[in-house]
């Protein structure tokens, strides 16, 4: 007897997505410690140096976390009103930042006394950064105003007044400690040269901007704001590189990986995407439970903290240690288990392997019983269509094959009809799925066809009123595809056209230059032998 045939449902698969290297390195950050702070976390800014510290700030309070044991170490609470945009300056030694009352602090880290106090901005500081130098400061304000301190004699040395709205981003040039770029909610963005004490270039986002930062070589700068990122070339007079529009929502923060090879973007779709620097391109994507509104990075990527809206902060941690150990105690589980497999077998005088049984779904038993209704109905329960619907369309096309659906349709109650149609109806958009169902579709109406008059006013009638709507609309859409076909062959049939033509003219220029040559050798020798 010949062995009975399983139904096919394998062909429906979907490929399988390759992980990339850049996913799987960043995918072993692991799951998130989730910390609650006390109130939406303004700003997250990494120590250069180790153990590569971060503070944190929000609400009153700028607090300095362990990345290892994730607690406190630091807790610099010496504000009256909000604190924003703590940052380290590169030694890790100090700290600056601003508040709601316009001041600027310098903490010192190990001791978390205040060192400078400046006094100068009218309204909220949100953003504060050391430039290149370390000996001064640059502070950005909703007065509409940059100012630029002097750490050692407590002044400010220079103000820029060119934005006419709130500036709530900011960045120094990582190179030059003269380079200041400002981005307000004006969409300007504005670069200073404290030297000439001028604005030097003035460019339009778009949008409001929400963040800035320089790559390490110091010629191009990043802004967001809206849904996008552009890229820009200072050196070039701010000629825009790229712009990439990835997320669907505001983007709040950027923040550089991979000693600048890697770009990351944080938005309030709770999405953080990082990008190749060398292609723009999107390499992998981390999901966050709310809003984003800052994020950080640790030096060697260790580290990865995104903090939310609500107040929370997520700390991904490489555990690099944790790795290897999994990794040797897995070769020595393996090694162990196959020196026991191997033992036991030495002594015996034959191997006999192991028989099993093929597994056979249930619709494959009712088909080899040529019981199609039973074999229709196992397909049809909900826990099949909606977890594995390609087991439910290979059962149709096999009773399409074997000409038998038309009988396992009939008779049957309103429910059925009702679930039939409304599987029908959801997975006929699907380009794997198209052909079975209209098929079955078809068959399905011609089945019912004497029938619709008793179906008038019931359930099942508007179901088929639908169901005939949705099979108009599959025709529109396939009918629309073809014409957009049959203009891509028009568009590729021209440029073959022209191609070719192209290449004949060539070939009769060189054709005709071969002559001239021809020509020109016999008059040469023409005149020789004279």
């Amino acid at each position: 007897m010949s062995k009975f045939k399983k139904t096919n449902a394998q062909i429906y698969a979907k490929t399988a997505t390759v992980q990339s290297p850049d996913t799987i390195y960043w995918k072993k950050l692991g799951i998130p410690t989730l910390v609650k702070e006390f109130g939406a976390i303004d700003y997250i800014d990494f120590s250069p140096v180790e153990p590569y510290l971060f503070a944190v700030t929000a609400s009153v309070r700028v607090q300095i976390y362990n990345p290892v044991t994730k607690l406190v170490v630091k807790n610099i609470s010496k504000f009256q009103e909000g604190a924003h945009g703590g940052s380290f300056r590169k030694d890790g030694n100090l700290l600056v930042a601003g508040d709601d009352l316009g001041k600027v602090r310098l903490f010192d880290v190990s001791s978390k006394s205040i060192l400078r106090f400046f006094t100068g901005h009218k309204a909220p500081v949100h953003r504060t950064f050391f430039n290149a130098d370390g000996h001064h400061v640059s502070s950005f304000s909703d007065d509409k105003t940059v100012r630029y301190w002097d750490i050692a004699t407590e002044k400010h040395i220079n103000t820029f007044s060119e934005h006419t709205d709130y500036i709530r981003a900011g960045c120094t040039s990582p190179v030059s400690p003269n380079i200041i770029v400002s981005g307000g909610y004006d969409k300007k963005i504005n670069m200073y040269d404290t030297r000439t004490k001028e604005k030097v270039l003035s460019l339009d986002h778009g949008s409001p901007v929400e963040s800035l930062i320089f790559l390490p070589s110091g010629g191009i700068f990043i802004s967001a704001g809206g849904t996008s990122v552009n890229v820009y070339d200072a050196l070039a007079g701010g000629r825009k590189i790229a712009q990439l529009s990835k997320h669907h929502k505001t983007i709040t923060c950027l923040q550089l990986a991979s000693d600048g090879k890697r770009l990351l973007s944080g938005s309030l779709d709770r999405h953080v995407k990082i990008y190749d620097i060398a292609t723009y391109q999107v390499v992998h994507t981390i999901d966050n439970s709310n809003a984003v509104l800052s994020l950080g990075v640790s030096k060697n990527d260790d580290t990865l903290v995104t903090g939310m809206v609500d107040g929370l902060i997520a700390i991904h941690r490489r555990d690099a240690d944790k790795d290897r150990d999994d990794s040797a105690k897995s070769k020595v589980r393996q090694s162990k288990a196959r020196a026991r497999y191997e033992n036991i077998f030495d002594s015996a005088d034959e191997k006999i392997s192991e028989f099993r049984h093929d597994r056979i779904e249930q619709f494959d038993r009712m088909l080899r019983q040529y019981e199609y209704s039973k074999a229709l109905d196992s397909v049809m329960l909900p826990v099949v269509m909606g977890k594995a619907p390609e087991k439910t369309v290979a059962l149709i096309r096999e009773l399409i094959r074997r000409k038998g659906l038309d009988r396992a349709l009939k008779g049957r109650a309103h429910s059925f009809l009702v679930r039939f149609i409304n599987f029908l109806m959801r997975n006929i958009g699907d380009y794997r799925f198209t052909p079975t169902l209209v098929d079955a579709a078809n068959i399905l109406l011609d089945v019912y066809e004497d029938d619709f008059e008793q179906f008038a006013g019931t359930e099942v009638g508007k179901m088929f009123i639908n169901l005939s709507r949705r099979l108009k609309k599959e025709e529109q859409i396939i009918g629309d595809f073809l014409e957009v076909q049959g203009l891509l062959e028009m568009i590729s049939a021209a440029a073959d056209i022209s191609q070719a033509a192209n290449e004949d003219e060539k070939a009769q220029s060189v054709l005709m230059e071969g002559l001239q040559a021809s020509m020109n050798a016999k008059k040469q020798a023409v005149i020789n032998i004279d």
